[in-house]
């Protein structure tokens, strides 16, 4: 069955980098859009970027110019480097294919704090 394993969070002051991971199985994930999405604390999913297969990689206003999405299809793997972390940035972290379903991972917590 499909899974979602991300990984990579943590707890970084203003002005810091994180990349995340995430780890696919159970699916052949080199023909499958990619996204990331998170939940800020206290709010719903928010959008955050989604890697396609054959087209650039799109980005949500509020982090375009300082996250990039990329793939690994060797590594079944799916990356979020996130530069310029802002306290708003911070909540959970998930990963799943962009148009085939909902399912996400169990997360990985971001917290942007001094």
């Amino acid at each position: 069955q499909v899974q979602l394993v991300e990984s990579g969070g943590g707890l970084v002051q203003p002005g810091g980098s994180l990349r995340l991971s995430c780890v696919a199985s159970g699916f052949a994930f080199n023909e499958y859009a990619m996204k990331w999405v998170r939940r800020p604390p206290g709010k719903g999913l928010e959008w955050i970027s989604t890697i396609n297969k054959d087209s650039g990689p799109t980005y949500t206003e509020s982090v375009r110019g300082r996250f990039t999405i990329s793939r690994d299809n060797d590594r079944n793997t799916m990356y979020l480097q996130m530069n310029g972390l802002q306290p708003e940035d911070t909540g959970m972290y998930y990963c799943g294919r962009a148009y085939a379903g909902n399912q996400l991972g169990q997360g990985t917590q971001v917290t942007v704090s001094s």
